[in-house]
C-alpha cells in the first residue's frame, strides 16, 4: 500500500527514519515532513508566508520519494495530498510518527503529532498517530515501536475507520517481552498539573518556566496514561468531532423557547 508519513521533530528525528526504514520494506513510503522541530504545534496551519517545499534525493531508508517543508505538521499531510502527490502516489493510510515522548490523555490537544494524524482523518484518509512513551531518542529506542506499527497496519486491514476519527497509539520503551500486551483504551486526563516555577536569570530578569508535576491515575483505569503506566500499548480511538450533541435540546430549551429564538 501507499503510506505518507509525516511527524512534528522534523525531517532528520530518529523516529521517523526508524518508521520509514521498517515501513518501507513492505509498503510504498512516501514522506513530507517539517525541516526542524514543531512539537506541540497543535493544529495550526501556515496562512500568511509561502510555504517552501524542497524534495530530497536521500532515499537511503527506502521512501519513493521524500520533501521537507518549512511548515506545521498539519501543512505537510495537507500539501502532500493537495499539491504535491500524484494521483499513483496518494495514500492509502498516513502516518504520524515516530514522536520522541508520549501523546497522552487531554495533553494530546497541544501535539503537533496527533494534529497531523487528524488532516489526514479530515481529508477522508485511515490515519494513525504513533508515539514513543518516552524521553529517550537514541535510533535503536524506536526499533520496537516501528516493528510494532508494520504488526499493527496487518491487523488493520479489516477495520473501517470511523470518519473523522484517528487511532493514537503510544508504545511503552520496553524490550518486546516486557511489554504486558495490548490495551484498547480512552483518553485520560492531563498528565501533568499545571503550574510554572517563577526564575530570575543572571541578569535580574523574571522569566518562567512549566514544572508541572505527573498526575497519579488507578492503575486499573481504562486510560491510556495508566495502560502505558502498566507496560501496556495504548490503543486509542480519538475524534475530533467535537460537538456535544446531548446538550443542544437542553440549549434549545433555555434559548429558544417557544420555536423562538428572536430574544436578543
Amino acid at each position: 500500500m501507499n503510506i505518507l508519513i509525516s511527524n512534528d521533530d522534523g525531517i532528520a528525528a530518529n523516529g521517523i527514519r526508524v518508521l520509514v526504514a521498517e515501513l518501507s520494506k513492505k509498503h510504498n513510503v512516501y514522506v513530507v515532513a517539517p525541516d526542524r522541530e514543531r512539537s506541540a504545534a497543535g493544529h495550526s496551519l501556515t496562512l500568511h508566508t509561502p510555504l517552501r517545499v524542497e524534495e530530497i534525493e536521500d532515499t537511503s531508508l527506502g521512501t519513493k520519494r521524500a520533501w521537507v517543508t518549512t511548515g506545521t505538521p498539519g501543512d505537510c499531510v495537507k500539501i502532500a495530498i493537495s499539491a504535491i502527490l500524484n494521483k499513483d502516489e496518494q495514500p492509502d493510510v498516513v502516518i504520524s510518527g515516530i514522536n520522541h515522548g508520549p501523546n497522552l490523555g487531554a495533553d494530546i490537544l497541544y501535539s503537533g503529532t496527533v494534529s497531523c494524524a487528524m488532516e489526514g482523518a479530515m481529508l477522508g484518509l485511515p490515519s494513525i498517530a504513533v508515539s514513543l512513551a518516552s524521553m529517550s531518542a537514541n535510533y535503536e529506542d524506536f526499533k520496537y515501536c516501528a516493528h510494532f506499527t508494520s504488526l499493527l497496519l496487518e491487523k488493520l486491514k479489516g477495520f473501517n475507520f470511523p470518519p473523522k476519527s484517528i487511532l493514537n497509539v503510544n508504545v511503552p520503551l520496553l524490550p518486546e517481552e516486557d511489554i504486558a500486551g495490548v490495551a484498547i483504551t480512552e483518553l485520560g486526563r492531563k498528565m501533568f498539573t499545571d503550574a510554572y516555577e517563577k526564575r530570575i536569570d543572571p541578569r535580574g530578569k523574571v522569566y518562567y518556566w512549566m514544572a508541572g508535576k505527573l498526575i497519579n491515575e488507578p492503575q486499573n483505569s481504562m486510560t491510556d496514561i495508566a495502560a502505558v503506566r502498566n507496560n501496556k500499548i495504548s490503543i486509542t480511538p480519538v475524534t475530533y468531532e467535537m460537538t456535544r450533541h446531548e446538550t443542544i435540546n437542553e440549549l434549545n430549551s433555555i434559548l429558544c423557547s417557544d420555536n423562538s429564538c428572536q430574544w436578543y
